[in-house]
């Protein structure tokens, strides 16, 4: 639910740059993970220019199989080029399935959901690209299973790069 309003709400300040192309494909990752795996999103990450790392708490290790096709399948997430958009929302108008928990305490009362086609929603600040097209190639560089955790390093060199 769009709420309609012609300014931009005012958010909280955000603390960081991060480099659009790899905060979306954290999105993508999330989202595979979770649908693949039956886990949630990463609540520990690290989104830079040369390396990302995700971490997620899974059961037991993934198999290298399993870790080739969540590469694959982002891969494929990529190349249909879904469109992200944004929509401004207030808490008590958020939509089904749309979890708080991970909002810092002083976030605002209006909130901006990002959306990647239909494959993904949720609440966050920072830059994104305008479609998926223009994350360019991801590779997962390593991983590293450890007590209940996998985590995930990936690099995306956007099309200008590659």
């Amino acid at each position: 639910m769009t709420e309609a309003n012609t300014t931009t709400p005012a958010l909280n300040a955000h603390n960081k740059a991060e480099f659009p192309p790899a905060h979306t494909a954290e999105h993508l990752l999330n989202q595979t993970m979770v649908r693949m795996f039956g886990c949630e999103r990463s609540r520990d990450a690290h989104i830079e220019r040369k390396k990302s790392k995700l971490n997620y708490a899974l059961a037991t290790p993934p198999t290298a199989e399993q870790l080739a096709e969540v590469e694959r399948q982002m891969q494929a997430l990529i190349a249909a080029d879904l469109p992200v958009t944004f929509d401004f929302v207030t808490r008590d108008n958020l939509p089904e399935g749309i979890a708080l928990d991970r909002l810092p305490a002083q976030a605002s009362e209006t909130l901006r959901l990002v959306r990647i086609g239909t494959y993904d929603v949720c609440p966050r600040i920072g830059a994104h690209v305008p479609s998926t097209k223009h994350i360019g190639a991801f590779r997962i560089t390593s991983t590293r299973y450890a007590e209940g955790h996998l985590r995930i390093v990936f690099k995306v060199t956007p099309p200008a790069e590659a």
